[in-house]
């Protein structure tokens, strides 16, 4: 063991891309190595025992190594580990999993699932699939596509056009034409004010204004994660997401509800736009669908849309988009497991529970710590905005390496956190309980009064 120890520390970063990072930064601070998981907990190469503050990565919902849902992966793989969904064959999982879905999106009126591998498939699914909708409805000119600014939506061609945040782009430029983002409804950073009413009605006349622009009959979708995760915990006004609903029934432009983080009960609902009162037109799942136990995700399409296909057959009728992975016995038979425990656990509630003792726990931190801007989340997703500046809110330079420092000190005081940017991310497994919070919330409080003491 200890020799295979050795040959890991010293092959960290010698051979494979890191991603989200400069190899050279990889390679000068090498990743900390996971070996092992139990609940909320992990353990690391050094046999460091860590609250895993990250849920992997807004991933392991239901908590590392349930025997539920390892019993039927291996169950299933006793069976047959994998089949193609194409060329007229199915497996039982796949079917078994999208009829739970609908169950468990019935409020949604949800009626179709396409499976595919991770949250990046189910975007570019969604933006394909919107394109073909409008061409079954004779409407083949709604080609255009809008989003937020600080929108996450993957790393795939078309869900890095429609992501908010250049520096995902910019590498990768050019991308998609015909996509447009709009100012985020930010209450702690925007132009507009920080009354949250009158924040909602100002980015939703820029939406309307922006889709007027381009012509409605050009317009196929508009895309947005009911809380924003990567670009930050935004946490939008209550009423926005029914004003979105409304304007774009206006305008008769789906809604893809970017739920690949939110979906199955990390913001405190069992969706994320079901918590903000909305049902979108098509739904992106994956991470918590799975916990991470299997790669997995899925696109969900309610009724109205998902019937465009049954208007009688045509050659633009046929879905002519799939993966290999779609489907995918072992990981739908994961995710049925891990459903399981979604509803029997109640993890939406746990969430919203947990969501809160963690918030109130971090509040202080925005008087104590001199750099702690704005604590803010809904349920368990939760950031803390870092600057270098209080009266401005000027977001602290990620290039200073203070973000990452706090997130080391809290590590030594035994959570993992992630920090992205002048934020640092909590996103911790569902099946959370109030010990493992207030490590946490211990952790990071100590990190950041150890950073003001040096100063």
């Amino acid at each position: 063991m200890l020799d295979r120890d050795n040959f890991l520390r010293a092959e960290n970063t010698r051979h494979q891309f890191h991603p989200m990072i400069h190899p050279i930064i990889s390679g000068a601070h090498p990743p900390q190595i996971i070996m092992q998981g139990d609940g909320c907990y992990v353990t690391d190469i050094d046999g460091n025992r860590l609250v895993d503050g990250l849920g992997g990565l807004w991933n392991v919902n239901v908590g590392h190594n349930r025997p539920e849902v390892k019993r039927a992966i291996i169950e299933q793989m006793d069976r047959i580990s994998y089949y193609s969904s194409f060329a007229g064959t199915a497996t039982a999982p796949s079917i078994e999993l999208s009829a739970k879905i609908c169950e468990m999106a019935a409020e949604e009126e949800i009626t179709k699932v396409m499976f595919c591998a991770n949250g990046s498939d189910a975007v570019e699914t969604a933006l394909k699939l919107s394109r073909q909708y409008w061409q079954l409805v004779g409407q083949p000119t709604r080609t255009k596509f809008l989003s937020l600014k600080q929108g996450y939506h993957g790393v795939h061609f078309g869900g890095l056009s429609v992501n908010g945040a250049p520096y995902y782009r910019n590498a990768y430029e050019p991308l998609l034409g015909g996509c447009f983002q709009i100012d985020s409804p930010w209450t702690y950073r925007n132009p507009y004010s920080e009354d949250p009413e009158v924040l909602a009605d100002a980015v939703i006349t820029q939406i309307e204004r922006t889709i007027l622009a381009q012509g409605p009959q050009t317009v196929a979708a508009f895309i947005a994660e009911p809380v924003q995760g990567a670009g930050g915990v935004i946490v939008p006004p209550g009423s926005f997401w029914p004003k979105l609903r409304a304007i774009l029934d206006k305008y008769e432009v789906l809604l893809i509800s970017d739920e690949v983080v939110t979906g199955f009960g990390r913001s405190g609902a069992m969706f994320g736009a079901r918590g903000w009162g909305v049902k979108p037109d098509m739904m992106c799942l994956a991470k918590g669908i799975s916990s991470g136990y299997v790669p997995l995700g899925a696109t969900a399409l309610n009724k109205r849309v998902a019937d465009a296909w049954y208007q009688g057959f045509s050659e633009q009728g046929i879905i002519m988009h799939g993966y290999t992975a779609t489907g995918h016995p072992v990981g739908c038979a994961a995710a049925l497991a891990c459903l399981e425990i979604v509803e029997d656990e109640d993890l939406p509630g746990n969430a919203a529970r947990m969501g809160a003792r963690l918030l109130e726990g971090l509040k202080p931190l925005e008087q104590s710590c001199s750099i702690v801007g704005e604590v803010r989340g809904k349920g368990l997703m939760v950031g803390l905005d870092f600057v270098s500046d209080k009266a401005a809110r000027t977001p602290m330079d990620p290039g200073a390496g203070i973000v990452e420092r706090i997130a080391a000190y809290a590590r030594e005081e035994g959570a993992i956190v992630r920090p992205a940017g002048s934020v640092i991310i909590l996103s911790p497994p569902l099946v959370i309980e109030a010990p493992e919070i207030d490590i946490i919330v211990n952790a990071l409080v100590r990190a950041c009064a150890r950073y003001d003491a040096e100063q």
